[in-house]
């Protein structure tokens, strides 16, 4: 068990203690905080990592002392810092994962994300995340929860037509056209790219092959409100709350943003690339 783990496994454990303590049940807390019970388990079995609002309301409901609750937060916040190993994470599993993600995007309202190689998993569909996933899991021996992945990844997508949250897409055409799946696949899953960039909430752009760049894009970053940037590498996964460091990135990704096809222009870029695929034979 990594260190990571293991400081997943003492939190859920004291969560679990002051919950018994206060004579509830994970059913009983779960409506009291108005989440799935299932979520009370995955913390308390270390499946998902507390985050500070997590920690904080929990205490809140237990009755737990001031002390307590400043350790509890003290704890999340450590975990939500670490720069944690990816083939650590993922052998706890996919679905795990991505209920960690879930939670995270529950609490955001703006979206910024600049992808150059990926299409972004909130907007893919089932099989181009199936094909994603299977290749995770060979890479990093993941644990074989792909058909859970898959589903909660699906489910995180309801919150694209929350009206009351903006998302701002930015991906580079070489992240359209890398095939990490089957041309049949590829086609399904850039006309749900034109679908989904026509919602009034969605703001979609593309930079062409024959854009000049602002800089080399090196890695791709999620930008939650104005509080966390997210940037994945292959082997770890940085969280950076600093504000100089979400500032850079803050620029950075309107500086993509300002060389990017948007709307009906982005639209046609990916028409054309659909085009290029329909040519290509069915696997």
């Amino acid at each position: 068990m990594t260190s990571f783990q293991q400081a997943r496994v003492d939190l859920g454990g004291q969560l679990r203690q002051l919950r018994e303590a206060a004579h509830l049940s994970g059913k009983e807390l779960a409506e009291r905080l108005r989440w799935q019970p299932s979520k009370v388990s995955r913390l308390e079995n270390a499946r998902q990592t507390a985050t500070e609002d997590d920690v904080v309301v929990w205490a809140q409901a237990v009755r737990a002392s001031p002390d307590t609750t400043d350790e509890l937060i003290r704890q999340a916040i450590a975990l939500l810092e670490r720069h944690d190993d990816w083939k650590q994470r993922h052998r706890s599993g996919l679905a795990a994962l991505q209920e960690d993600i879930r939670d995270l995007e529950a609490r955001t309202k703006l979206f910024r994300v600049f992808e150059p190689g990926i299409i972004v998993g909130l907007l893919q569909t089932s099989e181009y995340a199936r094909h994603v996933f299977r290749k995770v899991k060979r890479l990093y021996s993941a644990a074989d929860q792909i058909d859970a992945a898959v589903r909660v990844r699906m489910q995180r997508q309801e919150i694209l037509y929350d009206r009351t949250r903006t998302f701002r897409f930015v991906v580079t055409e070489a992240a359209l056209r890398t095939a990490l799946a089957p041309p049949e696949v590829m086609r399904g899953q850039l006309d749900r790219l034109l679908a989904v960039s026509t919602l009034p909430n969605v703001e979609f752009g593309v930079i062409p092959f024959c854009s000049e760049l602002p800089s080399s894009p090196i890695n791709g970053f999620w930008i939650y409100n104005e509080a966390m940037v997210s940037v994945a590498t292959m082997t770890k996964d940085l969280v950076l709350r600093d504000p100089d460091d979400i500032a850079f990135y803050v620029r950075a990704f309107d500086d993509y943003a300002k060389v990017a096809q948007l709307e009906e222009a982005g639209r046609d870029i990916i028409l054309k690339i659909l085009h290029d695929y329909r040519k290509q034979p069915s696997h």
